[in-house]
C-alpha cells in the first residue's frame, strides 16, 4: 500500500496539485504560474518528469515554459525502471523545490516509477515541503489508488474502471481527469464503490485543485472540479451485480466547484 510519507517534526508538507489536463500554457497560464510562485518564483527549481508521454518534445516544452516564467527547470527523461535507480536522477530530485509530472499514459507511470527509489523520493520530498504537480496522467497518479482506465459514460458499472497503485502522496482522494469533456463520471463512481473511504475528484481540463498541507483544496482554472463524497454512502450494489451491469450507490454527496471555491478534505466541507 502506497501511503503518504510522514513529515519530520515541525515540517509542513508540500502542496499536491492535480491538473485535469490541457492546461493553458501561453495565454493566461494561471495554473502553471501559481505552481511556479509556490515553488519560489525566480528561486524555483522545477524538475519535469515526462515519463507518461511518448513524445520527445513534451519534457522540453514544459522546461521552456517554466524557464519563461523565471524559474530554473530541468527535464529528466525517465523511460525505463533502471533510470529510477540512477544516482544522478535522485540527486536532481533532491535539488528541486517543485516536481511536475506530465500527461500521457498513466500505466507507464505506475509500471516505470512504482516501487522505485524515485517514487519513494517523491513521497519523502513532498512530506518535507516540495510541491508536486501533475497534469492528466500525472494528476491521476498522485493518489494511493490510481484510475488507469475504464469505460466512459455517466453511470457506474461493474468492470467499469481499472485501478492501479499510484504514488501515494495522498490517500484522501481518487482522481479522474479530462472529466466532463470525456464523460468520466461513471468510472469515477465505480472507483469510489471499491474504495468509499476516499473522495472522488473529477477535474476538468484547464482546471486544478491546489491541495494545501492542511487538506484544504482551492480550485484554480476555467472549469470545475466535481467532488463526490462517499462518507455517507449507505448502500452499494457493486459486490453482487453481474458483469457490466449498472451499479446502485445510495447516499453520495456531490459538489461542483469553480475557480476560487474550496473543499476541506479533512472535514468534507465545501465553501465559496
Amino acid at each position: 500500500m502506497m501511503c503518504p510519507a510522514t513529515p519530520t517534526k515541525n515540517q509542513s508538507r508540500g502542496y499536491i496539485i492535480p491538473i485535469g489536463g490541457a492546461e493553458a500554457k501561453h495565454k493566461d497560464p494561471v495554473i502553471l504560474k501559481r505552481f511556479i510562485e509556490l515553488c519560489g518564483g525566480e528561486d524555483a527549481r522545477v524538475l519535469v518528469i515526462p515519463t507518461a508521454s511518448l513524445l520527445d518534445e513534451t519534457g522540453p516544452l514544459y522546461q521552456e515554459l517554466f524557464e519563461g516564467m523565471g524559474a530554473k527547470a530541468m527535464c529528466i527523461p525517465i523511460e525505463e525502471r533502471d533510470d529510477c535507480y540512477q544516482e544522478d536522477t535522485i540527486a536532481a530530485l533532491e535539488r528541486a523545490t517543485g516536481i511536475f509530472i506530465t500527461g500521457g499514459n498513466q500505466l507507464r507511470l505506475s509500471t516505470i516509477l512504482g516501487g522505485t527509489p524515485v517514487a519513494r523520493a517523491i513521497r519523502r520530498l513532498n512530506s518535507e515541503g516540495v510541491h508536486m504537480a501533475g497534469t492528466s496522467a500525472g494528476a491521476a497518479i498522485v493518489s494511493e489508488h490510481m484510475i488507469a482506465g475504464g469505460r466512459g459514460g455517466p453511470s457506474p458499472r461493474e468492470s467499469g474502471v481499472v485501478l492501479a497503485p499510484g504514488l501515494g502522496l495522498t490517500n484522501r482522494v481518487i482522481i479522474d481527469q479530462h472529466f466532463n469533456r470525456r464523460g468520466r463520471m461513471g468510472r469515477l463512481l465505480a472507483a469510489l464503490s471499491f474504495n468509499p473511504f476516499a473522495c472522488g475528484l473529477g477535474i476538468d481540463e484547464n482546471t486544478a485543485g491546489f491541495i494545501a498541507p492542511d487538506g484544504i483544496m482551492e480550485i484554480v482554472g476555467h472549469g470545475t472540479v466535481t467532488v463526490v463524497d462517499p462518507s455517507d454512502l449507505r448502500h452499494s450494489s457493486m459486490s453482487y451485480v453481474r458483469k457490466a451491469e449498472a451499479v446502485s450507490l445510495i447516499g453520495l454527496k456531490l459538489h461542483v466547484l469553480a475557480h476560487g471555491s474550496q473543499f476541506n478534505l479533512e472535514t468534507r466541507e465545501a465553501k465559496l
